[in-house]
């Protein structure tokens, strides 16, 4: 048992270097994942911000008393993107 003792603290020290190397790269893979989170909510951000702009521009040009609601509207899917960065510093 004591003879192999130096072979079992090579073991022992190589499974701690690859649980660090599998640490490393959990943490690159999440950052990955909160990265692409962060980039699909401001697409779809965009994407719903499209016509919703189009529409409140269209609406203040016929009632300037749209002004007000139409900024409201246009800037609500911003909170999407907002959302998304607070889960990510949450988690």
């Amino acid at each position: 048992m004591i003879e192999n003792l130096p072979e079992m603290a090579s073991i022992a020290l190589e499974a701690a270097e690859a649980n660090e190397f599998d640490v490393e790269v959990s943490e690159n893979m999440a950052a990955a994942a909160a990265a692409i989170a962060v980039g699909l909510a401001a697409l779809g951000s965009g994407y719903a911000e499209r016509g919703i702009g189009a529409a409140s521009v269209g609406a203040i040009a016929e009632d300037r008393d749209m002004f007000v609601p139409g900024i409201v509207m246009t800037v609500l899917p911003e909170t999407l993107v907002i959302f998304a960065i607070v889960v990510i510093f949450l988690v």
